[in-house]
C-alpha cells in the first residue's frame, strides 16, 4: 500500500470520533448543551475522561466556572439535534426547535440527556490552557447507561445503539457490522 504525505492542519477532525453533547446549567439554572467530539479516557490515579474545548463559548464558560458537565454519546437518531446545537453560534441563547429531555444528573448538579445512551457525569480536577482552547482533566463522579444494552453487569453494548462518530467535517452513524476480536488484558498473557 502506497501512503502519500498529507496535510492535516486545515482538518478540524481528521480522524474518526464520538460525538457527544456536553450539558451544564446557564447562569439561570437553564439546561445548556453544545456538541464537542474531543474527548477520551486518561488516567489521574483513576480512571478519568479529559475533554478539551477550542475557542470561547458559553458550555466552555459554565465548565470554568462550575467545574462540572455532562457527557452525552450521541447516536444516529440523535443526529439532528447533535447538527442544530453544532451550528448554533457559542453563546446563541435562542430556544431550539427540538424538544429536549433533560433530567438531572444523579451525582452532580448537571443536566442529562434522556435520550443519550451514555451518560458520564464529569468533575474537573484540573485544567490545561493551551493557545486557544482548554484540556479539561475530569474525574467521572457517574456513569448512566440505558438497561436496554447491557449485556452483563456493568459491561454494555453500544453497537446496539448505533452512535455516531465525526471525521473531516461530516457524520457518520455506525452500523453493527460484528467484532474483529476482544482486547486481552496483558496481566493475563
Amino acid at each position: 500500500m502506497k501512503k502519500v504525505v498529507t496535510d492535516l492542519s486545515k482538518h478540524f477532525c481528521p480522524h474518526p470520533m464520538p460525538l457527544f453533547l456536553f450539558g451544564t446549567y446557564d447562569t439561570s439554572d437553564m439546561p445548556n448543551y453544545g456538541l464537542f467530539c474531543w474527548l477520551n479516557f486518561c488516567w489521574d490515579n483513576e480512571l478519568a475522561i479529559m475533554a478539551c474545548l477550542d475557542g470561547e463559548k458559553l458550555t466552555k464558560d459554565r465548565i470554568k466556572a462550575t467545574g462540572e458537565f455532562s457527557a452525552n454519546l450521541v447516536t444516529d437518531s440523535m443526529l439532528p439535534l447533535a447538527d442544530y446545537l453544532g451550528h448554533r453560534k457559542g453563546y446563541d441563547t435562542e430556544e431550539p426547535p427540538f424538544d429536549i429531555q433533560t433530567v438531572p444528573g444523579e451525582k452532580l448538579h448537571v443536566p442529562v440527556l434522556e435520550e443519550s445512551p451514555l451518560t458520564y457525569e464529569l468533575k474537573v480536577t484540573s485544567t490545561i490552557s493551551l493557545k486557544g482552547s482548554d484540556v479539561f482533566i475530569c474525574h467521572i463522579r457517574n456513569a448512566m447507561v440505558q438497561e436496554s444494552i447491557l449485556t452483563a453487569k456493568d459491561v454494555y453494548d453500544l453497537s446496539l445503539v448505533n452512535p455516531a462518530i465525526t471525521s473531516l467535517e461530516q457524520y457518520y452513524a455506525l452500523s453493527h457490522k460484528g467484532a474483529w476480536g476482544q482486547w486481552k488484558n496483558t496481566k493475563e498473557i
